[in-house]
């Protein structure tokens, strides 16, 4: 029903900023939350932020609230995750994901997921 494309990743160094790119298509909901995950190898997949479409409040996980932003452009329908001062633990796939109505979870219960793309990043 939907379909949800992340671009953005790629090689870079400790220090450095990457903006991560989540395009939605297909049916949209009434109301919707977006959000990013990620896993970096042999670890479960990990909540970073998330944002309800319509208003725009966003919510953070702990670990990256400072360094990452989320926000949305809704003539483009994309979500975007803005990524400063990265550091090599930031190295995993990064997951965009979407779920119908106003509730934010951190778990993995959303409704559609992307493909992912990988962040690398080197000391």
């Amino acid at each position: 029903q939907v379909q949800l494309v992340e671009s953005g990743g790629g090689l870079v160094q400790a220090g450095d900023s990457l903006r991560l790119s989540c395009t939605a298509s297909g049916r949209t909901f009434s109301s919707y939350v977006m959000a990013w995950f990620r896993q970096a190898p042999g670890k479960e997949r990990e909540f970073l932020a998330a944002i309800r479409w319509s208003v725009g409040s966003t919510y953070y996980a702990s670990s990256v609230k400072g360094r990452f932003t989320i926000s949305r452009d809704n003539g483009k329908n994309t979500v975007y995750l803005q990524m400063n001062s990265l550091k090599p633990e930031d190295t995993a796939v990064y997951y965009c994901a979407a779920r119908e109505g106003l509730i934010i979870s951190t778990r993995l219960d959303y409704n559609y997921w992307g493909q992912g793309t990988q962040v690398t990043v080197s000391s």
